[in-house]
């Protein structure tokens, strides 16, 4: 007798683990099953949790739901990085290029960005000629050309984990760990690298607020990454503060290319080069691939091939009106509130609250100092960048961001831990 939906949701519900062939029949039959169905699984998932070997059963099923890009033809040459989302940033524009530049192939499939997060699809949008839709034939074209290539996700990639996420969201099983492993782990196995970083935050402006939480997510990715044939380790890092100097679309970019160049350092580069290392680059590889503009051009080549118009990293959209706020007393910079920042970027029109929200990619916030720094009374903290009148009553609330101390703070290391 064939297996009934019910009786897979009665065995979660009563703690039982489900065997493989449970597992599998209810991600291929998803859309034969009613939502109520499908939602009562997820909710005796959230709360009876998943073993490794059920967490890794629904991953592979989940990858294979739908297309899986090839990218057998470049060996074990395949590199991709995935962060679980942050504020200011705009890491994949460092990695990438660089990685690129030391002669892997960076075939990469990113998102949007939805809530506080920004998407770095949007961002490479935000330059000017720049489409991240693109075939397939286009993407492997871009490839073996130039060797790297960040573009959309195909509507077919993954669709069960697109089903799912859409009724977690409206279930209250999103923080869910097997359920978070299993939707970030079966889109990176279907984008087809051989080699994968993830950078899991944890931290108030993070997804992952727990930092244990964050350690047993990472752990929990790594396994089932290596557990399919993929060379996978994981760096947990702090995000209670914007990783870079930018929070926004066009600012985000603008500040990569500052690194990009040799113009800035600071921890997004320090944070990238670490990731660059658990994909085999070196801390001397990464500076040399810097300093010799050889990452730079790697990321023009691929605006260029993305459509991008001529001029346009030096032409990215500028905001009509800018509002700096300034310190209100000297001392040190004790606190940069990764959320306040992300709140005020989304409110000026740099984000999405729902999926359907228009982007303004010119504005966001630029920051002018760091967490640990000295600053005198009067001194510029940062500037809003906005496009709409009465948007510049946000610089009120971004000023709040900002603690200044009389004592030098202790600056806690972006890096928490490395899992492999």
């Amino acid at each position: 007798m064939s297996m009934k939906i019910t009786d897979i949701i009665a065995e979660k519900r009563h703690g039982n683990a489900l065997c493989d062939e449970a597992i599998r029949l209810w991600i291929d039959r998803l859309e034969d099953f009613a939502d109520y169905q499908n939602s009562a699984l997820l909710m005796a998932i959230a709360m009876g949790g998943m073993d490794a070997r059920e967490t890794l059963t629904l991953t592979d099923a989940m990858a294979h739901s739908g297309d899986m890009l090839d990218l057998s033809r470049y060996g074990d040459a395949t590199v991709d990085k995935h962060s679980t989302g942050g504020v200011g940033d705009g890491t994949s524009f460092i990695v990438m290029p660089v990685m690129a530049a030391t002669g892997k192939i960076c075939a990469k499939l990113s998102g949007r960005g939805l809530g506080h997060t920004g998407g770095t699809l949007d961002k490479l949008e935000s330059i000017d000629g720049v489409h991240t839709d693109i075939s397939e034939e286009r993407f492997f074209e871009i490839v073996d050309d130039i060797g790297i290539v960040i573009a959309g996700q195909t509507a077919q990639l993954c669709p069960a984990d697109k089903y799912l996420y859409a009724l977690r969201d409206v279930t209250a099983t999103v923080d869910s760990m097997p359920l978070i492993a299993a939707s970030v782990m079966s889109k990176k196995l279907a984008a087809g690298a051989k080699n994968i970083v993830l950078d899991v935050k944890t931290g108030r402006g993070a997804f992952m607020k727990d930092e244990n939480d964050a350690k047993t997510l990472a752990r929990t990715m790594v396994d089932i990454g290596r557990r399919s044939g993929r060379n996978v380790s994981a760096l947990v890092t702090t995000m209670d503060m914007p990783l870079e100097s930018a929070v926004g679309n066009a600012i985000e970019v603008r500040s990569a290319l500052d690194v990009l160049s040799g113009r800035e350092r600071g921890d997004v580069y320090e944070v990238a080069k670490a990731l660059c290392a658990q994909l085999g680059a070196d801390g001397e590889a990464f500076d040399r691939a810097i300093a010799s503009g050889a990452a730079y051009e790697k990321f023009e080549q691929m605006i260029y091939a993305l459509g991008g118009k001529p001029g346009c990293l030096q032409n990215l959209p500028q905001s009509k009106y800018k509002k700096t706020v300034f310190a209100p007393k000297s001392g040190y910079i004790s606190d940069i509130n990764a959320m306040t920042v992300a709140s005020v970027t989304l409110d000026a029109g740099g984000g999405r609250r729902v999926k359907e929200d228009a982007i303004l990619p010119e504005v966001g916030v630029k920051l002018h100092v760091a967490a640990g720094g000295r600053v005198d009374k009067g001194q510029p903290l940062a500037t809003l960048h906005y496009s709409r009148v009465g948007d510049e009553e946000l610089a009120q609330r971004l000023a709040s961001a900002f603690v200044v101390s009389d004592e030098k703070p202790i600056v806690r290391d972006r890096i928490v831990c490395k899992v492999e």
